[in-house]
């Protein structure tokens, strides 16, 4: 069966309000973020065979904003608007991950340890 889209770019977009502690992604520029994504994806002819959706709570906003990509299931965390356009050349147009960008194992225990914290 073939997928809709060739790749789907999910970025999380999720506003819990000023007060809560694990933050979120809206406040960091999620929605900035994935309107680059969008401006992309049109400028390089690719609407309709790559999608940038908004998505909820992808559970690691103490470290977002956090873009996933699939179908690759590439994430990458605490990413800027100026990560935009590297993430898109190497991992939506040449299939590779930004490794310097892509959330790693150290990303998680850090999440994990930011989360005993407030416990």
């Amino acid at each position: 069966m073939k997928p809709k889209f060739d790749k789907h770019i999910f970025i999380c977009t999720n506003d819990r309000g000023p007060d809560h502690p694990r933050g979120d992604c809206v406040k960091c520029g999620g929605l900035d973020i994935r309107m680059r994504f969008v401006h992309l994806i049109n400028k390089h002819g690719l609407k309709g065979k790559v999608r940038a959706n908004k998505s909820g709570c992808l559970d690691v906003c103490e470290i977002g904003p956090a873009v996933v990509i699939y179908p690759k299931n590439i994430w990458y965390t605490g990413i800027t608007i100026k990560d935009v356009d590297e993430i898109f050349e190497k991992s939506v147009l040449k299939n590779e991950v930004v490794n310097h960008l892509a959330s790693s194992e150290q990303d998680w225990m850090l999440l994990k340890d930011l989360r005993k914290k407030k416990k």
